[in-house]
């Protein structure tokens, strides 16, 4: 019995050793977390385009006189779900408004588009007009899609309909393209890791290739991830690093604002349109970050910003961000160093 019992220990001790040992050769290790082949290990929020922006508005006069055909039935269906402001608003267009009046009248009728699509199916009432629809669409029309599928379908139908007024969306926010991850323009939404990460080191190369409307190329940190079937926050409630200049923002919920914890250590003359390598050092114990910035990549990095709330750390999955729908931003050699074994920025040596 003793010797069981000796042997039982020794077993214990030996499996506790192992996992130690696991530990220890995966703390200060690297590993990628993009192969520049596939998006495994990669979650797209949203998978693909749900919504309109008045960007996708290809020819705004050509889809007001479209939306009050009154010959149209599917415009009809739709011009009767309308908010009654909206709806007189695009009556009444002429075409001569002014730039500022045209502007709101486009962002204001792509909000209520976007509340038509994310209601009921237009799909009886494009099969009413005779609308001639992509195969795209009737498959996912014969899924039976809800949510955000059905959202999906809805746009797809509004593109089929009014083609060349209405922008046709990619069939994903996020695809592999000549081994980086890009985003397609699709919309605002994010691509996050399906692992959460406490301390790291996150090292990545990228570029923004173009945006309309543009704005500068963003990653998210400390972000919340959303639990199974729950409309995750926006930007995930995370804190955004903009690259290469070191913008920000802060996304947690109540916040919404700049400036709170961050400070600009340097701002560099740096093109975000080249490649640049990107260097940030995290610590969500403490609730702290430091970036670097390198262009060329290959070049000594300089530190641009820093981040300390405390209260603001949180352990949760790491994101880039697809600010608005028309950007294009391409990330490769994307690599982690979990629980860093030089607690320093390694770039700007």
């Amino acid at each position: 019995m003793q010797r069981r019992v000796t042997t039982v220990c020794l077993g214990t001790l030996g499996l506790l050793l192992i996992a130690c040992g696991q530990a220890a050769a995966q703390s200060g290790q690297k590993r990628a977390l993009f192969d520049g082949v596939t998006l495994d290990g990669w979650i797209q929020e949203p998978l693909h385009a749900t919504t309109l922006a008045a960007s996708d508005f290809k020819d705004f006069p050509g889809l007001v006189k479209a939306l009050t055909d009154p010959s149209n039935k599917l415009s009809t269906f739709v011009c009767e779900q309308l908010d009654d402001s909206v709806k007189s608003a695009i009556v009444s267009y002429s075409g001569s408004e002014d730039a500022a009046a045209t502007k709101t009248l486009k962002s204001n009728l792509a909000k209520a588009l976007n509340k038509i699509m994310a209601g009921p199916s237009l799909y009886d009432a494009a099969h009413a007009q005779a609308v001639t629809l992509r195969s795209e669409t009737e498959a996912l029309h014969e899924k039976h899609p809800q949510g955000k599928e059905a959202a999906r379908l809805n746009r797809v139908i509004l593109e089929d309909a009014y083609p060349n007024l209405i922008a046709i969306s990619p069939a994903a926010a996020w695809i592999v393209k000549d081994g980086a991850m890009a985003s397609t323009g699709a919309g605002r939404g994010v691509i996050y890791t399906k692992d959460d990460f406490t301390k790291y080191r996150l090292m990545f190369t990228m570029r923004h290739v173009s945006g309309q409307p543009d704005h500068q190329p963003c990653f998210l940190i400390f972000c919340t991830r959303p639990a199974e079937g729950e409309k995750p926050l926006d930007a995930l409630g995370g804190i955004q690093f903009q690259t290469p200049k070191g913008s920000h923002w802060d996304y947690r919920p109540g916040k919404n604002k700049s400036g709170e914890g961050f400070t600009q250590v340097t701002k560099p003359d740096f093109n975000a349109k080249e490649w640049h390598r990107v260097e940030i050092l995290v610590d969500a114990t403490k609730g702290t970050a430091r970036m670097a910035v390198a262009q060329p990549p290959t070049a000594k990095a300089v530190e641009v910003l820093d981040y300390d709330v405390p209260d603001a750390g949180r352990t949760g999955p790491i994101a880039f961000q697809m600010h608005n729908g028309g950007i294009f931003d391409e990330y490769k050699d994307v690599e982690i160093e979990i629980d860093p074994a030089v607690d320093e920025l390694i770039s700007t040596k």
